[in-house]
């Protein structure tokens, strides 16, 4: 110990005094390896102290009457003209206590390190957990007043959804066709094709007047299906609002108008995101319903989307009509002029 070897010939005379029944008598004090040594005049020694279990009784007051630890009765008296004795007792009993373990230390170490796991789980886990939850609780009737709400949002920049009462019954075939919930055909604000919380599916006019076969229109239906099954448009829409939607949607059971409009900008303002081949002919497949009138109208040289007509899932077999011709063409009318 460094802190020794500076104090290890220090001496000091002092006043011991084994047991209150005797008197004291004056001793030689001189410090050892970690030991306090009591001795006679004649170098005899009488007791050792640890200088770790040393106490002393009076903090600040003289002389210093210090007794080992447990032992009270045992005292040794120093006059306050023995500073370096003191002193190096002082010093060396810090030095020792730094050398010693500290369990409290390793136990706030140990409190620290797993508030910090938690800390790092309520950040890390929780929002994606909560985020699940909610998605897996919240019915269908708030499904589809959540996919109401972001409608009536994109209606305030598209213009009202197309209605024709003649084209209503083409319109709700095609649902059923398709197997959606809804379909609702809006004359702007939509690229192609968009699917709402509670099966509402959204198509852009242009999918149901600039073509002739109504499996193009059936197609990015069947797309969107294929899609909402990788990502709930719920789970997408709490995605792209963060933490506290879902909070709030569990805890109140709405979204406010700041949410709704949020989602909605990101939503209309970037590309539909990409999936599989593999899914959407997945999807076609179980729908009976071809993919190649779909793939050439995303791609009219059939170059990017090879795997989709390669792998009609309804190539060669006898297709079931998507719509009567006299339907369709109601269908195609529903924006009028």
């Amino acid at each position: 110990m460094t802190a020794l070897k500076q104090y290890q010939r220090i001496e000091a005379t002092g006043l011991w005094r084994p047991s209150p029944d005797e008197q004291r008598r004056e001793v030689v004090v001189s410090i050892g390896e970690a030991t306090l040594t009591i001795s006679d005049f004649n170098d005899r020694a009488l007791t050792h102290w640890s200088l770790a279990a040393l106490e002393r009784q009076n903090p600040g007051s003289f002389p210093a009457i210090f007794n080992p630890d447990g032992d009270p009765d045992e005292t040794l008296e120093l006059a306050e003209s023995e500073t370096t004795m003191l002193e190096a007792i002082d010093r060396l009993q810090r030095a020792i206590d730094r050398s010693r373990p500290h369990p409290g230390r390793l136990r706030w170490l140990s409190v620290g390190g797993v508030v910090a796991a938690v800390l790092a789980l309520l950040l890390f886990w929780l929002p994606g957990a909560l985020q699940n939850h909610v998605v897996s609780v919240v019915p269908q009737v708030k499904r589809q007043e959540i996919g109401d709400m972001i409608l009536h949002r994109i209606e305030r920049v598209s213009g009202q959804a197309c209605t024709s009462r003649d084209a209503r019954d083409s319109l709700e075939q095609l649902a059923r066709r398709t197997g959606v919930r809804q379909i609702i055909i809006l004359p702007a604000g939509v690229q192609d094709s968009l699917s709402l919380p509670g099966g509402t599916v959204l198509l852009s006019r242009a999918l149901v007047e600039d073509y002739e076969d109504p499996a193009v229109a059936a197609g990015y239906v069947i797309a969107e299906r294929a899609r909402a099954a990788h990502k709930d448009p719920l789970d997408d829409l709490l995605d792209r609002t963060g933490a506290t939607s879902a909070f709030r949607l569990l805890t109140t059971g709405g979204l406010t108008p700041e949410i709704i409009d949020t989602y909605t900008e990101q939503v209309l303002s970037q590309p539909r995101p990409a999936i599989s081949d593999d899914d959407v002919l997945a999807m076609f497949s179980q729908s009976a319903l071809p993919s190649t009138p779909y793939a050439y109208a995303r791609d009219v040289t059939g170059e990017t989307v090879l795997g989709l007509i390669e792998a009609d899932p309804m190539a060669g077999r006898a297709l079931e009509q998507v719509l009567p011709d006299r339907d369709w063409v109601r269908l195609q009318n529903i924006c009028g002029e």
